[in-house]
């Protein structure tokens, strides 16, 4: 059995960037509106706010974890090849279950690429972070 040692700051800080990196996307600065509406989310109902927001970084958390590993399995170890591969785990992951899914249940293709998009955005950003801050 082997040990992995891993940068728990990294971790951490990945997490709250995602973490921040979503409460961005998910902002009226960006894509708040088309978003709630198209999943319609009541934006008075601060109790389901408030579950989401701490459920997502428990969620982040967990993810910043988990993408560690594959950055060690990886061997990366530049901010480009780590980003290559926060990509690669986004395609597979992310894109390619929920592209069908999202076709299954008739949602509009604007909500898959705005929830797919933000974890692109931070898988790239996260994933080339770890690989170079071990």
């Amino acid at each position: 059995m082997h040990h992995l040692h891993f940068n728990h700051w990294a971790i951490l800080v990945s997490a709250i960037i995602l973490w921040l990196l979503g409460a961005l996307w998910y902002s009226p600065v960006l894509f708040a509106k088309p978003w709630m509406s198209m999943v319609r989310i009541d934006p008075n109902n601060k109790n389901s706010m408030i579950a989401g927001m701490v459920s997502s970084f428990i969620g982040d958390l967990i993810l910043a974890l988990i993408l560690a590993h594959v950055v060690y399995w990886s061997g990366a170890d530049s901010y480009g090849t780590g980003a290559f591969i926060g990509f690669i785990v986004w395609l597979g992951f992310f894109a390619a279950p929920n592209f069908p899914q999202s076709l299954y249940e008739q949602r509009p293709f604007k909500l898959f690429a705005i929830n797919t998009g933000y974890m692109m955005v931070g898988l790239i950003i996260v994933v080339g972070l770890l690989a170079v801050w071990r």
